[in-house]
């Protein structure tokens, strides 16, 4: 059996006892697994969960829409959770230079916090393109990504760090990870983002994860009685 086609796969496996495990599939060969765990065959991760190959009795790809658990190099991406709200309210919220050039705070107070927590867990199920995650790193909160709008075969994303974790390349890891995503997976043809011109992190982000410039709309936003240049961008499968 070659468990090694299965990673980054969602799968669901059914062990020997029956047990089913559904998710994103890591794959563990022998080597790591004999260093780390002292096992003497591959393996598949199913979140923290080990299976190792012998103990496989079927194992398939399935089909995933909407906001699934992703995984990438440093980070989880995965679905808010209640207690979530706090950790935005503190680091996100009470951060001006969070909205400082969008002008969105849904965690301004804890209540908002908490209602757009809530609104987003009540929002998964009810739509299979609806697209939220949180950053969590080693279940630390470091930021927020999502995509919006879908319509038209298109969809526009959008992405918040933690000032903490700025600077250090999660933007861009996460949002690579979800263009591949919704263009692969969710066949979107068309993903767009924004940045106003003097955001140049955000700039920088979209064009790491591979996004293209579009074009500027001259004064295209107002923020808190400000006006910006707004650069647009897009990736195209």
């Amino acid at each position: 059996m070659d468990l090694s086609r299965y990673e980054k796969k969602h799968v669901r496996i059914t062990d020997n006892n029956g047990n089913i495990f559904t998710g994103l599939a890591s794959y563990g060969n022998y080597e790591f697994l004999m260093h780390e765990y002292g096992g003497n065959e591959d393996g598949i991760f199913i979140e923290d969960v080990l299976i190792y190959e012998s103990q496989i009795a079927s194992i398939e790809e399935i089909e995933v829409h909407g906001t699934v658990e992703l995984w990438t190099e440093r980070m989880t991406l995965r679905r808010y959770q209640p207690e979530d709200a706090d950790a935005l309210y503190r680091h996100m919220g009470t951060d001006p230079s969070m909205y400082k050039y969008s002008g969105w705070n849904p965690y301004a107070t804890k209540e908002m916090a908490e209602e757009t927590v809530e609104r987003f867990i009540q929002s998964y199920d009810k739509d299979e393109h609806v697209y939220s995650w949180v950053m969590d790193v080693d279940d630390i909160v470091i930021g927020t990504i999502g995509a919006y709008d879908y319509e038209n075969d298109q969809i526009e994303v959008g992405f918040s760090v933690v000032p903490a974790w700025q600077g250090k390349g999660y933007a861009s890891e996460a949002l690579t990870a979800v263009i591949e995503y919704l263009s692969e997976n969710e066949n979107i043809p068309c993903i767009k983002a924004w940045c106003a011109a003097e955001n140049i992190g955000s700039k920088r982000v979209l064009e790491k994860a591979g996004m293209t410039y579009v074009n500027t709309e001259q004064n295209g936003l107002e923020v808190n009685g400000k006006t910006y240049d707004k650069l647009n961008f897009e990736y195209r499968k």
